[in-house]
Parts: structure tokens; sequence; C-alpha cells
């Protein structure tokens, strides 16, 4: 038996794919059910989350927290993960394509992070600044964006 026939009907007719989707694992919650599929995250309510613009995402004793790229927060209470710990980390791994933390002279780093749909192309780079740095400096910037020309020209992409 699939793992989509084993998932509740209620959740099944709720769920919302993309041509080519399919799901991995899922558990429930007190308002529905987390759905892993190979291309999303799926919450309560209809909140697709796709992994490349998955930033964070933690568990706890209680349940999940991701926070996205965009800076949008979820929190869902999961009394029984089953497999979703594994399945979130394996699948947002699997869309970074650089991860790389370069030092700026005398201001502390920039992590520079490449990232790509499941199974397609590099959508571009994320710049997380050491916590102490302004982004918004103009000298800092420039010194960013330096380093990412030199990693971006040695590494190809």
């Amino acid at each position: 038996m699939s793992i989509l026939r084993r998932l509740p009907a209620d959740a099944r007719k709720a769920l919302v794919t993309e041509p080519g989707e399919r799901v991995l694992t899922f558990a429930a919650t007190g308002d529905g059910h987390v759905v892993a599929t190979n291309l999303a995250l799926h919450l309560p309510g209809g909140v697709r989350v796709p992994y490349e613009t998955i930033d964070r995402a933690s568990w706890d004793e209680e349940g999940l927290n991701v926070l996205t790229m965009s800076g949008e927060r979820h929190r869902v209470l999961l009394p029984e993960p089953r497999l979703l710990p594994e399945t979130v980390r394996e699948r947002v791994n699997a869309t970074i394509v650089v991860n790389k933390h370069v030092d700026l002279p005398g201001r502390g780093g920039v992590r520079l992070v490449a990232r790509r749909r499941p199974g397609g192309e590099m959508l571009g780079w994320t710049l997380v600044f050491d916590e102490g740095l302004d982004p918004d400096d103009p000298g800092v910037r420039a010194q960013a964006e330096q380093a990412l020309e030199g990693v971006r020209r040695s590494m190809g992409v």
C-alpha cells in the first residue's frame, strides 16, 4: 500500500500538489496533518512551504518550527512526528548547492548559500551576514559581493 493511501482521506483531499509531487511521509497534528512530499512541506491550513525556501527547521519535544528565507515562521505541534524530522532535513539539505562561510577583512564574515528547487536549476544566492555586521553598509556589502564572485568563479556556479 502506498504512503498516499495510508494518508487519511480528509488529508488526502485537502492536499494540493504539483504534477509529479509525491507524498514521502506525514504526521497528525491537533488540527490536521503535516505532509512531506518530494517538493515541499505541507502544513495544516493548506500552507505549502517549498524546501528551497526553508532557512531553518527545528524540532523540540512539542513539534516543528520552520523559518523561511522570507522571514515567515510556522510552529506546528506534533505529538508523534514519525519520519518527518529526517525527511525534512534530507529534503532541505538536498536543495543546497553551495554553503560556504567566508571571512571578511577584519569584520567577521558572510555565509554564501546557493539553493535550487529539487531536481531543478539553481535559484540564486543568499548572503547571511555574521551577527554584528550591517548588510546595508556599502563597504560590507561590497566585500561580500567580492567574496561571492570569488566563490562563484572557484566553484563554477
